[in-house]
């Protein structure tokens, strides 16, 4: 059996464990939050290295994209580099590959009529994949980087701006500690209703759930929600803010779905590739055998 093991910097109390079996293999998937520790998810990378098939990082990115570049957060480096013979992976991988085949499907599986449709994607540079895709098919998009992220209540348009403040932002933000950028440990269980007009706007709003859920407004009567990691109080409290729709971009593993970081962790696992050699060809070739699809969920109306 393979074993793979997300160790993210979020809050134990989202610890799951789950049995599943891809294309033959049967897998142990497991994730370890540290409560925002960065020494124990060192700690624990450190003793489980050689020891399982690969490692997703969870709850912290190793890179934000903008365009045809990335930059690598000095955090997130830290903790992957105690992994000396296990590889590790942060999602972006799939970010890049799965997240824009979602909207895909809602367009062409599901008919869904996107063109013209508000949509608030919370960071672009986080799911630059899931942001592209939903300028392609002609959302009206909003990027709530600034708003979210840094607090500046200055909602972005296009991706051609945010790949300009990426380039001159990001070579400092990332060696910034990841408090400052994301929410981690206990932060994740608070909500401020601070930003409400944004989330209000659309109708449609996508991207990392706790950033979605740090900034949640207590009413979204009819919104749909597409996201990643979510659990099943996280699945009942979108459906007491009266969200109408949830997608997840991975599909549903023991009661919950799991990050993008344990799919591609998962998917790493597979290919049985050096992690360098591994291409979105190689991530798109066992989605299609897989037949991974989102997962959704009609809450109300």
């Amino acid at each position: 059996m393979k074993h793979v093991v997300s160790v993210s910097l979020g809050s134990s109390k989202r610890d799951h464990q789950v049995e599943a079996e891809f294309l033959g293999e049967k897998f142990l998937i497991e994730r370890r939050g540290t409560d925002g520790d960065f020494e124990k998810a060192v700690a624990l990378i450190r003793e489980l290295d050689g020891k399982v098939d690969a490692f997703g990082l969870g709850g912290i990115d190793l890179y934000l994209v903008a365009g045809k570049r990335r930059w690598v957060i000095r955090d997130a480096q830290k903790i992957a580099s105690a992994a000396k013979v296990t590889p590790v992976v942060d999602g972006s991988g799939l970010k890049n590959t799965l997240e824009r085949r979602v909207v895909f499907y809602l367009q062409e599986e599901l008919g869904w009529q996107l063109a013209g449709k508000k949509v608030l994607v919370v960071s672009a540079v986080d799911r630059f994949g899931l942001a592209e895709a939903f300028v392609e098919a002609g959302c009206d998009t909003v990027f709530g980087d600034m708003i979210f992220s840094l607090g500046i209540p200055i909602p972005i348009r296009s991706l051609k701006t945010i790949e300009f403040l990426a380039c001159l932002l990001l070579p400092i933000l990332c060696r910034l500690p990841f408090k400052y950028l994301y929410p981690t440990g206990s932060k994740q269980e608070k909500i401020t209703s601070s930003h409400r007009r944004y989330y209000q706007e659309a109708e449609i709003i996508a991207g990392d759930f706790h950033f979605i859920r740090r900034y949640l407004p207590e009413q979204l009567s009819g919104k749909t929600v597409v996201t990643n990691t979510v659990t099943k109080d996280d699945l009942e409290l979108l459906r007491d803010r009266g969200v109408r729709v949830l997608v997840t971009t991975t599909p549903e593993l023991g009661g919950r779905s799991f990050g993008t970081n344990v799919l591609e962790a998962v998917f790493v696992s597979l290919i049985g590739k050096p992690l360098e050699e591994i291409t979105p060809e190689d991530y798109n070739r066992l989605l299609d055998e897989l037949k991974v699809k989102p997962r959704l969920e009609y809450l109300s109306g």
